[in-house]
């Protein structure tokens, strides 16, 4: 360990050009204080000297050679001026002029950079060794330790109106001469929907509630294969509750428009297989990932998605079965389940992409088929609702017994932070497992008005 601390990267030369820059030139303080902080330095006495600087700084009082020998003595920095003086004189001399400050200051943060990292792998190998955690833990350590610091290596100065005003023009430009998926979110599709939503947004947790049976698995399916084939991005599916193999026989039968109960048999005509066979074409080209571990936890789900390029969305089937990442102890599954939500939040805003999750209703719900779900339906939580940036319901118990609207499904965003809220009015195609934009021959015989 000693041979290695020696070997810690610095720049004796960097720091010391840096300190001897703001006494030169107290002005170039502010510009250097935007890219080092005080631990960025690795000499103890230049941590000091530049702590006292900032602390002048921040006092409005000059930093000049007097004041700062007075209180480097005065805070133990140096047993005596003339120590102090000896010092302060060398830091001087490196230095001819305060012009490059900004470039030492890089250095200095640089190397300060490359310490952490040998620091962060150091903590890792250390819990590695002593194998006292879940492998599971110890590798989201690894991955959070490694992103916080490339994270904190982001800076961001203040962006003045008019730089921004730019910007949102050539963002209203590109919608004006044709909407793109990076100007409005990912589309889901369906048209009529992305009208409501404007988009899956980077960053959001959408959550899909439902009754057992309506569909919002093959809702959430329909989306995904949409949005995979469409942006040619990666599409990640974690199915707590159906195998790989039945997740892609619905995915393949709404694709396909094969009668679901016939793939399921196997009775399967030559046309049949036809249309599966230019649908497994077409699918085999996206980038679907499909994974049905049982009871994932956040730690699981976040170590695997960090580990896709070009990820585009994220489904999770569904929000209850999840465990949470400490079992046992006094947690109740509201808790756990708040928990869960707000993980599943971090991680949108972490990769940037739109995160769907289904989500139960409360069994009162269930009980009350007379009437729409509403927000305060969601089971076990009302945190849900609060981390949500979008709440979509699907509903299709309260039209009552006629076989014709059994096939009439509303779509009802309940939340959205981005968009507008309503009610939008889909077909179900339950064969096929299929959602699709409600045609006007079917919207005007059962009276439901379409947008123009």
């Amino acid at each position: 360990m000693d041979g290695l601390q020696r070997k810690l990267p610095f720049s004796v030369d960097a720091e010391q050009s840096v300190l001897g820059s703001i006494l030169i030139d107290p002005n170039c303080f502010n510009d250097v204080a935007e890219i080092v902080s005080v631990d960025d330095f690795y000499i103890e006495e230049h941590k000091r000297i530049f702590e006292i600087m900032l602390d002048f700084n921040l006092r409005n009082k000059i930093i000049d050679l007097v004041t700062l020998l007075n209180e480097m003595v005065s805070r133990g920095v140096y047993n005596d001026d003339a120590e102090a003086r000896a010092y302060i004189r060398v830091i001087a001399e490196v230095v001819p002029s305060a012009q490059n400050a900004k470039d030492y200051a890089k250095i200095v943060h640089d190397k300060s950079i490359l310490r952490k990292l040998i620091e962060a792998t150091e903590e890792i190998q250390r819990v590695a060794f002593t194998e006292g955690e879940d492998v599971a833990q110890i590798v989201d350590l690894a991955e959070r330790k490694i992103y916080e610091i490339a994270g904190n290596n982001e800076r961001h100065d203040f962006a003045h109106i008019r730089e921004v005003l730019v910007k949102t023009y050539e963002h209203l430009n590109m919608l004006r001469d044709g909407p793109t998926e990076d100007a409005l979110g990912i589309q889901t599709g369906f048209s009529e929907l992305d009208n409501t939503l404007v988009g899956l947004n980077k960053g959001n947790l959408i959550i899909v509630g439902a009754r057992p049976g309506v569909g919002k698995t093959s809702f959430a399916l329909n989306i995904g294969a949409s949005v995979a084939k469409r942006t040619k991005k990666a599409v990640c599916i974690f199915s707590l509750e159906m195998s790989n193999e039945e997740l892609v026989s619905r995915i393949i039968s709404s694709e396909a428009m094969v009668d679901s109960q016939k793939l399921r048999k196997g009775d399967l005509s030559v046309d049949d297989w036809e249309k599966l066979a230019v649908a497994s074409s077409l699918l085999s080209e996206t980038d679907i990932y499909i994974d049905d571990t049982t009871g994932i936890s956040l730690t699981s789900m976040k170590a695997k998605l960090r580990r896709v390029k070009n990820l585009g969305l994220v489904i999770v089937d569904y929000l209850q079965l999840m465990q949470p990442e400490r079992r046992g102890g006094d947690q109740n599954r509201v808790n756990q389940i708040g928990e869960i939500s707000r993980g599943l939040k971090v991680i949108a805003k972490e990769l940037g992409v739109p995160v769907m999750v289904l989500s139960q209703l409360a069994r009162a719900a269930e009980k009350e088929k007379d009437r729409p779900p509403m927000l305060s339906d969601l089971r076990d939580s009302g945190s849900i609702e609060q981390d949500a940036d979008m709440v979509i319901f699907l509903s299709r118990d309260y039209y009552g017994l006629d076989p014709e609207k059994q096939n009439i499904v509303d779509v009802i965003v309940a939340k959205n932070r981005h968009g507008s809220t309503g009610k939008v009015t889909m077909s179900w195609l339950g064969q096929y497992t299929k959602f699709s934009t409600l045609d006007r021959d079917t919207a005007q015989r059962f009276g439901i008005k379409l947008d123009e």
